[in-house]
């Protein structure tokens, strides 16, 4: 990563601090009722660190980080970078495998839903944005720009619908035990549809 790309990520990250903080507690409560105190669970795509720090201090958790390149403003956890596409961990490593926001940045989906799947015992909780409705489609035109903006190098994000989402788990054999629309802080600052899946393997 560039000098320049990591410096605009920190600072970023250190800014909007309160904010990711906020929006993880507010995730871990939407999700309480699926993860036992003391699990282990890995954060796929962990960015900042801000979700797994308040996953691991919500629910007491062993966490784990892995992402494509080491970004993290808070450390406080186990991390590995990894290739994109293999977890490297055996199979059935973790209790529950976390994907917030993270699915959209990578052109193979079904590939790292399948690698979750394959490390996870249990469950697989997964948020996305989808681009339905006026919200949706507006706030993924935003996030795009912003996207472009911290990561010149990205490529164009890669939005699915609900149904898409549904039928891509359904090839995986993966049981939706919950599905619902999430809001978090986030959508005072820009428009949204983001949706939350919890995953069971069948």
């Amino acid at each position: 990563m560039e000098l320049r790309q990591f410096s605009r990520t920190v600072i970023l990250g250190k800014i909007f601090s309160p904010i990711y903080q906020r929006a993880a507690r507010t995730m871990c409560k939407e999700c309480e009722d699926f993860i036992r105190k003391d699990s282990k669970i890995l954060d796929l795509g962990c960015g900042s660190g801000f979700v797994s720090s308040t996953i691991k201090n919500y629910f007491k958790a062993e966490i784990f980080g892995v992402d494509i390149e080491d970004l993290r403003a808070v450390k406080e956890f186990p991390f590995q970078i990894f290739d994109g596409r293999t977890l490297p961990f055996k199979e059935n490593s973790f209790d529950v495998v976390f994907i917030s926001y993270v699915l959209h940045h990578t052109k193979n989906q079904k590939e790292l839903v399948a690698e979750a799947k394959r490390v996870t015992k249990d469950k697989i909780i997964i948020y996305e944005d989808l681009p339905e409705g006026i919200a949706g489609k507006l706030g993924n035109f935003l996030h795009q720009i912003t996207s472009k903006f911290i990561f010149p190098s990205q490529d164009k994000l890669n939005f699915k619908t609900g149904q898409s989402w549904e039928e891509l788990f359904g090839e995986l054999k993966l049981k939706i035990i919950c599905k619902k629309r999430s809001k978090t802080f986030f959508n005072l600052f820009y428009p949204r549809r983001a949706i939350l899946f919890i995953l069971e393997k069948d």
